[in-house]
Parts: C-alpha cells; structure tokens; sequence
C-alpha cells in the first residue's frame, strides 16, 4: 500500500480513529494575510518534521534521514527559516523549546533579554507618556539580546547526534546559491513601510525601490558567511568578538532610534532550562512553557476551565462551528487572559501570586472561574485572586504582535519537540547585519510602568526577559506516557487561543491534526470577541451577539504547526499538519 493511500485512510478515518490512538499513546496579525490554501496533511512511519517553509522542513528532513535526533533537525530547521523567513524568526531573535528526549521533558528558555541599561522609561516620552508604536518597534531601542543559538546549541549538546558543524550545510548552501522569493515573502516585503530605511536591508531585499518579485533567486553571502563562522566556532562566534561588536554598533548607530544592546550584554547572555508547566486534561497530560512565556500558565487555565463542560458535545459539524462551541471558549480565554494580563512575566524578577503556577492551574481555582461563565459573554473579565493573592499589579499594555514561526519534529528514536522562535513584529526592528535581521523583542514588555493598581508585572527592567504568547506544546497519554501529539503556533498573544483551538479540536473533538488547525480562528483575549473574516456565517455572528459578544473580525493569519501519533490498520504513524493560511509543509519517512 502506498504512503498515498495510506494518507487516504488516516483522513478519512481521523474521527473514527482518535479514540484508538488515545488508548495507544496515550489586535491585529504580525504578518499581513497572503492566501490560504487547503493542505490534507502528511503521514509517515518513522520521523515528521513540520515547518513553516518547504526549505525549512528539507533541511530538517534531511538531518533525520542521516540519523539525527529531533535537535539535530530543529536546528537545520531554524538556520534555514533565518534566511527564507526573514520575516518571522532568525539567529537574530528568541525561542522557547520542549523537548522530550523518550524519557524526560524539559523547558528550554531562549528568550531574550533587556540591556544593562535599560530602566521602566525604555518606551516613554520624558512626561512619562507611552512612545508611539513606531518609535517602539522600529531601530535600535526595542533590540534585544537574542537568545535562539545559546538555546539552540545548549539542547544540541545535550540531545544531538550529528557534528554541530553538519546542521548548518544545508542553510549555508542555499544562502550561497541562493532561494527564490515565495509569493509571500514578495507580498511581505512589498506591504512593508520601515525596512529600505535601512541601507543592508534596502540592498538586499529590495532592487531600484521595488521588492525583488517572487520567483527571484534571492543569494545571502553575508549570511553564509555568519553561518559558516557559528558552524565553526560555536555561539561563541555570535555572542563574542566580531559579530557582537557588529550587532552593538548596529543598534548603537540607528540614525533615528539608537538603543542600549552592548556587546558586554551578548556576551552575558544565557538560555535557561526551566519546569514545564503540565496539567492533566481528560485522559492526557498538556504541557506547555513557564515564564517568561505566559503561554503554558494560559493554556492549563483554558483547558482547567472547558474540562467541566462537555467539549466533546459541541464539536462542529462539517467545519462548522456552533454558536456554545464559540461561547465558551472564547469566555474561557477572556478569564485566562484577565489572570495573564495582571499577573504573569518573568519570574526570575517578579514573583506570581502566593502559591505561583500550581495557584493559578489549581482545579479548585479554575472551577470557580468556570462557574463564572453563563448565557451571556462576561465582556471584560476580572482576574481572579488565587489563594487570596496579596501580590497587587498593574494592568499590561505590551505591544504584543510577534512576527513568529513554529517547528514541529518527531524522530525515528521517540524524541521530539516543539518549539516556536520569534523576531517579534514583522521584520523586527528592521535592522539587518551579518545577513539576519535583529529582533524588536523588548515592545513585548509593558510601555507603561505602573498604574493605580501598582507596578506593572511586566514592566522593563535590565536583565529582563519580557513576557511572551509563544505557546509550544507536547501533550502525552496520561496512561502510558507516551507523547500524543506536539503543536504551536505563531501569531502574537493570539497564539493563546490557536494553539488551545487545536488541542480541542485534536482532543475533544476527534480531529486530526490538519483538520484542527484548518478550522477557522476565534477566540478572545478578554476585548471583543475575535472572528476570522470570511469563516463565521451572519447567522453565527448574530448568534454571537444575541449572547452579549462585541465582535471584532479580521485576518487571523496563524502560523500553526503540529504532528500527532495515529493508528492506521493497527500501526502507529505521525500525521503532520500545516497552517494553510501560511507556507508551511510536513515531511517524513
């Protein structure tokens, strides 16, 4: 039978089937809407990679076909998304990553960090007023210390098999011979107002004032030229000496908007490997990143908060969401999002309410803020007080609209991660050196410092690392420990809500992984109720406002990836699943 047919099968059979794997194993959108295209998925035996670029997902291919562990593809992965992504993530920017190495799971913490010099004022005009989001977003005030290769060549050591130096061939030669410009890449460049101001980024990606055109073989020497020198020399080679001078000075010099990133503050960077954050769910263990993401906190709060009602129940039909379906887990979302939006930053300098994670993920806790949902929407939900906190914030008014991509892998050994990596907006800081872009990170912190409430949780401090959305996922049968599926996504704080969409698609309804993040987006981050245009009827619009929703509609352009294990004639396989409303694919053997 061919991988064809057997595809066939698992699609056709995903609802039928996802009781049997179970028993088995157990705003506004960053990046502007360029198309969505179905996609049925891809099933394989032994490995999945799924990425949000074809290249991407090749390079990771063909490091578990040499035998490399999950890693090993995840970092020929990223090194490629840095060239044919520019957009989305990069060597320049930050990433969380869970790893599951067959055995034991842990939280890989490459976030970036704040300057020494930066102070609550980062983002304020002297009389203590929030800059504009362009001032936030665009130079060299918002850069700062990446964090994607520390993390990357920390997990490599302890996880990797092939030579460090062979991960990065793949990147290396396609930035020397170069890639042709996908329509999305040429429809991103050709919408951006900031990025030919500056001189390296003009050079390269645009040519007598216009973006090259999609199908232009686009060549990156200085690039190849950085990746050759971290193939070579280790993070060092990028967190010290020449390159760390180059990003310094890079920041230091933006004509409009220089920022504070030294190379004392790169050279002082390091990833941290950190608790997940796991909650049981039904019959299946979720878990998702700590602080300084607020991603695994918020997503254990929705999933606590929807295990009373009967999900399963309010599964659609045909694609076709119903109108308790959207009701209630847009509520759940707004009651987590209350709690994120007070509490939760890093909490290496800021302290979670008394009890900390276990308070806010408490059953108890979350069956009360379950209770408080009804017929009507809650509007604006307050956050909850866990176990009669005493910690009294103010509220957050981060920018919050990363430019991010997700990876996905399983490998022929039973490892496998999740891991979403991110250089904030669009562009970033719409900086480039050494052929990368350099992340806007730092505008995930708060622009106000305080308020009547008190200091702001997520206010910038030196050192800091500023809370982050990115949610990347393993969930794993409660019986036999096995991993079940691992997923996340792109798309700012509304990641939240994509990656909790999926999951109960893939857990309560029966979905597989593409169906799941095939269905149309929604969800709320305790504002209006969001819709993804174009996917929600008048008929269910008018429901929704029947019911108290303020609706706000527009282009939710996810970046989700996921892979999940299902059985087919009695066999387990990967299924692997892209977002259609982005570029990505999923391979495997």
């Amino acid at each position: 039978m061919t991988k064809k047919t057997l595809l066939a099968l698992a699609l056709a059979s995903a609802c039928a089937m996802a009781p049997a794997f179970a028993q088995d194993a157990g705003a506004v959108a960053p990046e502007a809407a360029t198309g969505y295209a179905e996609k049925s998925g891809w099933a394989a035996k032994s490995f999945m990679v799924a990425a949000a670029n074809p290249h991407a997902v090749e390079a990771g291919y063909k490091m578990l076909r040499q035998g490399g562990t999950a890693i090993d593809a995840a970092v020929a992965a990223q090194m490629v998304l840095t060239l044919v992504e520019p957009q989305s993530s990069g060597i320049g920017g930050g990433a969380f990553l869970m790893y599951f190495d067959g055995k034991k799971l842990q939280a890989y913490d490459g976030r970036e960090t704040a300057p020494a010099a930066a102070t609550e004022a980062l983002f304020q005009n002297p009389d203590g007023s929030p800059v504009s989001r362009v001032t936030g977003v665009v130079g060299g005030r918002s850069v700062g210390a990446p964090g994607v290769l520390r993390m990357l060549e920390m997990a490599q050591r302890q996880h990797g098999k092939l030579p460090w130096k062979t991960l990065f061939a793949p990147a290396i030669a396609l930035a020397e011979n170069g890639f042709a410009v996908s329509p999305r890449l040429y429809r991103l460049l050709n919408g951006e107002q900031h990025l030919r101001r500056d001189p390296a980024a003009n050079a390269y990606f645009y040519h007598d004032g216009k973006p090259w055109p999609g199908g232009h073989i686009l060549k990156n020497p200085d690039l190849a030229r950085t990746l050759r020198a971290i193939a070579k020399g280790g993070a060092d080679a990028f967190y010290k000496g020449e390159m760390a001078d180059a990003i310094a000075r890079k920041v230091a010099t933006h004509p409009d908007n220089p920022g504070l990133l030294t190379a004392a503050d790169l050279g002082a960077y390091r990833a941290q490997l950190r608790e997940p954050v796991c909650s049981d769910y039904r019959a299946y263990r979720v878990c998702g990143m700590p602080p300084p993401s607020s991603g695994g906190i918020a997503i254990a709060q929705m999933l606590g908060i929807l295990a009373s009602r009967d999900m399963a129940a309010l599964a659609p039909v045909d694609g076709v969401l119903g109108t308790e379906a959207i009701h209630v887990f847009s509520e759940a979302g707004r009651l987590a999002f209350a709690d994120r939006n007070r509490y939760v930053a890093d909490t290496d300098f800021v302290p979670l309410p008394k009890g900390g994670i276990d308070a806010l993920i408490d059953k108890a806790y979350l069956a009360r803020r379950a209770g408080m949902i009804g017929e009507k929407s809650l509007g604006l939900a307050p956050a909850g007080m866990p176990f009669a906190t005493e910690v009294a914030w103010g509220s957050d008014n981060a920018i919050e609209t990363p430019s991010t991509s997700h990876v996905v892998v399983f490998d022929a050994k039973g490892a496998g991660l999740s891991m979403t990596t991110s250089i904030e907006d669009a562009f970033g800081s719409r900086q480039m050196v050494g052929g990368f872009i350099l992340n806007n990170q730092l505008t995930d912190f708060s622009f106000d410092s305080r308020d009547a409430n008190g200091p702001v949780a997520n206010r910038v401090q030196a050192g800091k690392r500023p809370r982050s959305a990115m949610s990347p996922t393993i969930v794993f049968d409660r019986a036999s420990g096995k991993p079940i599926l691992a997923v996340g996504s792109a798309g700012g704080p509304t990641i939240i809500n994509y990656v909790a969409k999926a999951l109960v698609g893939t857990l309560d309804w029966g979905l597989n992984m593409q169906q799941a993040i095939s269905l149309p987006n929604f969800g709320s981050r305790n504002g209006p109720t969001e819709l993804e245009t174009g996917r929600f009827s008048p008929a269910q619009q008018d429901a929704l406002k029947a019911r108290g929703h303020q609706l706000r509609s527009y282009e939710m352009n996810s970046g989700s990836q996921g892979a999940q294990r299902i059985l087919i004639h009695g066999q387990p396989w990967w299924f692997g699943g892209a977002d259609p409303r982005r570029e990505g694919v999923g391979k495997g053997d």
